[in-house]
């Protein structure tokens, strides 16, 4: 089912903020007390919705792209 206005997930959101933020999938789902593996689900479906790459993936962490330091930013400002 459609969500209204096809807005991405609250869920999706608070992994992606909490990602950013520590820069790591590793702390962000030690933070949610969820699995890295529940965290990288839930940014590739963000990605998807998005239609964009969030995140460069590195052997050591992540690094945001462009587009994802702009959706952080809109996130911390609210």
């Amino acid at each position: 089912m459609p969500r209204p206005y096809d807005l991405p997930s609250m869920t999706a959101l608070i992994c992606f903020e909490a990602a950013a933020r520590n820069e790591s999938f590793k702390t962000a789902a030690r933070e949610l007390n969820v699995t890295p593996a529940a965290v990288s689900h839930q940014i590739k479906a963000l990605e998807s919705d998005l239609k964009c790459d969030l995140f460069l993936r590195r052997s050591r962490g992540v690094e945001l792209t462009e587009k994802g330091a702009f959706l952080f930013v809109a996130l911390q400002r609210g």
